[in-house]
Order: C-alpha cells, then sequence, then structure tokens
C-alpha cells in the first residue's frame, strides 16, 4: 500500500487517510476519491491530500476483515454467533444466545502473529456471554492488508470461535443452617441473582440442617427433578470430608475435586450425583460480588467439561476483589 500526500488533481480512485472538513459537513476517511469528492474539495479550496493506493496484491480492508470473520466462523448459526457488516475494517461478531465463549486461544494468538495490520481482540476465553454481546472483533488496522497475510491468518483462525449456550436450566439451591439458625435468603437472593442471568430456573429455597444425613436425603430427593444442584452450607466447607462432600458420597455421588486458587473462592467442590452436577458453594456465593465459583457454575450451566487441572489453572488472574462483608479480609489492622 502507497500512503502520503499527494496533489487533489492526482487523488482521485485513491482512499482519503484524514477526514476533510467542508463548508457543509466533511469528508471521512476511508472513503474512495471518486469524481464528485474531488469536485467538492476542490470547491472548498482544497489543494492537497494524504491518501492511500492499494497494491495489485492488497485486499481491502473490509473485504480483508469479512474474509477473516468468516473463517473464525465458517457456520455462525451452528455455533450461536452472528457477524456483523463490515465496515471501516472492522467485523464484529456477536452471541447470539446466552452461554459462555469458546476461543481457542493458541489460533488467535496465531493470527495476530501474521501481520500487524490483521487483528482480533476476543473477551477472556469462557467469558459469560448474554444474547447481542460482543465476543470478537476483526480489525483491519490500515485501509488494506496483503493477500498473503489475510490468507494465512485465514487458516490460522479457522473455526477458533463459537458460542456454548446453557443446556442446563433447572437448578435447586440446597441451604444447611447451623443450630437451628437460618440466614439463607441472603445466598437465594445472590444465587437468584447468577441464574437469572444465564437464564436459568432456581428452585424454591430448601434449607435442611447442617448434617450428613439430612443433606444426603435433601439431595436424593432432588436429583430427578434437577439439571445442576448446589450445596451452600451455613459452615464453611474446611475438608474434602467435611459435612456437605461426605453428603454427596452418602447419596452415590462423587466428589470429583476440592479447593481452587482462586479468591474469594477457594473452599469449592465439585462433583456429580448420576449425570446431574453438583456444586459445593464456598461462602462468597452469598454475595453477588464475582467469585471462583461463578466460573465453573458457568461453564458447568452450558455443559463444559470441567477437570480439576481446568481449575487448578485459575489462579493467574484469581485474585478477585474481595466483598466488604467478607468475615476475614485477606488484609488485617
Amino acid at each position: 500500500m502507497k500512503f502520503g500526500a499527494v496533489p487533489l488533481l492526482e487523488a482521485e480512485g485513491a482512499i482519503l487517510a484524514h477526514s476533510v472538513a467542508l463548508p457543509k459537513g466533511r469528508l471521512r476517511k476511508g472513503v474512495v476519491l471518486d469524481a464528485a469528492a474531488v469536485g467538492k474539495l476542490t470547491a472548498a479550496g482544497v489543494h492537497e491530500v494524504t491518501v492511500a493506493r492499494l497494491d495489485d496484491d492488497d485486499v481491502h480492508e473490509d473485504r480483508a476483515a469479512e474474509r477473516l470473520a468468516q473463517s473464525l466462523v465458517p457456520d455462525p448459526a451452528a455455533v450461536h454467533l452472528r457477524l456483523a457488516p463490515a465496515s471501516t475494517g472492522r467485523v464484529n461478531i456477536y452471541a447470539t444466545q446466552t452461554g459462555v465463549a469458546q476461543i481457542d486461544a493458541a489460533k488467535i494468538n496465531a493470527v495476530n502473529a501474521v501481520h500487524p495490520m490483521v487483528t482480533v481482540a476476543t473477551v477472556p476465553e469462557w467469558h459469560r456471554m448474554s444474547a447481542r454481546g460482543m465476543v470478537a472483533t476483526v480489525k483491519i488496522i490500515s485501509y488494506a492488508a496483503p493477500e498473503a497475510a489475510v490468507a494465512a491468518a485465514c487458516v490460522a483462525g479457522q473455526g477458533t470461535l463459537s458460542l456454548r449456550p446453557v443446556t442446563r436450566s433447572r437448578v435447586l439451591l440446597v441451604q444447611t443452617s447451623v443450630g437451628g439458625r437460618d440466614d439463607s435468603g441472603k445466598g437465594q437472593r445472590a444465587m437468584g441473582q447468577r441464574f437469572d442471568r444465564m437464564g436459568v430456573s432456581l428452585g424454591p429455597k430448601t434449607v435442611v440442617p447442617h448434617q450428613t444425613e439430612a443433606l444426603r436425603q435433601a439431595l436424593i430427593d432432588a436429583a430427578p427433578d434437577y439439571d445442576m444442584l448446589c450445596i451452600l452450607t451455613g459452615s464453611a466447607t474446611s475438608d474434602l470430608y467435611d459435612v456437605a462432600p461426605e453428603a454427596v458420597r452418602a447419596a452415590g455421588g462423587e466428589v470429583a475435586h476440592y479447593g481452587m486458587p482462586v479468591d474469594p473462592g477457594n473452599l469449592l467442590f465439585w462433583g456429580h450425583l448420576g449425570d446431574v452436577p453438583v456444586i459445593g458453594l464456598p461462602g462468597c456465593a452469598k454475595s453477588p460480588a464475582l467469585n471462583g465459583a461463578d466460573w465453573v457454575l458457568e461453564r458447568l450451566l452450558c455443559d463444559v467439561p470441567v477437570r480439576p487441572q481446568d481449575i487448578m489453572g485459575m489462579g493467574v488472574g484469581g485474585l478477585l476483589k474481595e466483598p466488604p462483608s467478607r468475615p476475614v479480609p485477606r488484609e488485617t489492622a
């Protein structure tokens, strides 16, 4: 691409690089200067403009952005995404349903390594998305990109983006009370907000004594009617063999993992009862603020497999903001 200032008489057919104010309105950068545009500039007393001219092996920014977006998402409807029309070298990619963004980070990095003018920016991997939320934007930075770079980026990014929609839509939160004290309202409200933003129905408030047998029975009774079970105990789960994990095992389930390197959220455990996921929530789930349980919960609602190594890989970026209500803050006077 050739870029620079030229006499106005030589500018027809080139791309205007900088917007120019006119007596009425303005010519915006990025427009192709046709005879009418040159006439307006002449009438305004403009003698020189800065333009870009594409070489024979260049691809116009809009066409390049379209091609790359279509390679990232070859079949948008099948993966619950929508590609917006190209404009100023940009194509935005939107979710069409509530879910989590599935992104191949290595492929995105490979695309962005091809050429400085060819770029893709995305939300974080497994980020919660609402319908119409922007998952990614493709941007060709400077009017055009070389054909070889566009072609290489399209190969590198093939099929990189998708949305995993919510598939588990009925959830029950089972809470336990200690010594007859019932403060379950806060937890029910906070978890209700979480499920509501995912389009998930939360079952009625369910509170049982903080005992393995009582919790075991509640899980067995609920499992046939729900897609997921959550446990929020009145006393924190302090060990892999504490009341809540033991209740899952006693009900015939399995505990897959306990603990996570995300704070708040350390005291999470998760497993399953048959094919129903069971999440033991940390106490911070009583606050609507983001905590580690949100990252696990959102993936499981969308049937994204969660392995122990996935949870233990959340430490970088896992130092989250503390809720003001935290009983023991990280820093004390």
